[in-house]
């Protein structure tokens, strides 16, 4: 009898170890202002450990395919959170608008030395331009809407520098290891030596769109629903604002 609930208590210890824990799953420029959501939100329920994996939102999705256990996930545009519901990873009844940005084109003014760049038309003059890989970053992609719909697509085909993330674009930037990069306003704001040197125009690419949603697992939790009600209040959208984002 003692070996029977001796057993019985090995196999209840890690589940209880583990009830409290939330896991989020998010496009790397969400970093900063996730990391103090989720400190803001221990505060007042210490009890629950908060685990983040910060990754292209592409990479986030095929890191899901292959086991990655998450609870609340973030993406940052429609196209991959709509394969996340197509693959059955989140509860469509949760997805919705996290929060919103802009793109921008960002370098050290020093680093763009052949004449003022002030426009889309102006970045041609420039020799090592970097943007997220456009297959699995949508910093990028929306870059390459901007890209193609300015029409420079040919005169930047042997310029651009691919980086892994948006936030490795601004960093290539912030070193001065390229000419200039497209990034988010929100990313751009947090360089130490390049300048944002123009706002690309908001009529060459898609809104962006932070789209948040619970996993279809999260959504069976009280705990983890209750966490996402937290990133729709008040209190979250200060702090998001406050990292430069517009919410509604």
């Amino acid at each position: 009898m003692k070996k029977l609930i001796f057993t019985i208590y090995l196999i209840l210890l890690p589940y209880c170890a583990h009830a409290n824990d939330i896991a989020i799953g998010a496009g790397v420029g969400l970093k900063d202002v996730l990391n103090e959501l989720s400190a803001s939100y221990s505060v007042k329920n210490p009890e629950v450990t908060i685990t983040k994996s910060y990754l292209a939102s592409g990479a986030l999705a095929k890191q899901m395919d292959n086991g990655l256990k998450v609870d609340v996930v973030f993406v940052a545009n429609l196209e991959w959170m709509e394969y996340m519901k197509s693959k059955k990873h989140v509860d469509a009844s949760t997805v919705g608008a996290f929060a919103y940005n802009t793109l921008v084109f960002a370098g050290i003014p020093r680093h763009a030395d052949k004449g003022s760049i002030q426009g889309m038309q102006d970045i041609a003059r420039l020799d090592k331009i970097a943007l997220g890989s456009p297959k699995f970053v949508p910093a990028g992609d929306y870059a390459m809407h901007a890209i193609r719909k300015a029409g420079i697509e040919k005169a930047l085909e042997k310029k651009l520098v691919m980086a892994r993330d948006v936030r490795d674009c601004m960093m290539y930037a912030d070193r001065g290891e390229v000419d200039g990069a497209f990034v988010y306003r929100t990313d751009a704001m947090m360089a130490q030596n390049a300048k944002i040197l123009f706002s690309v125009p908001t009529d060459l690419y898609p809104r962006v769109v932070y789209m948040m949603a619970v996993t279809t697992t999260g959504a069976k939790r009280d705990e983890i629903m209750t966490f996402y009600n937290f990133l729709k209040s008040i209190e979250a959208k200060n702090i998001l604002k406050k990292h430069g984002f517009e919410v509604q």
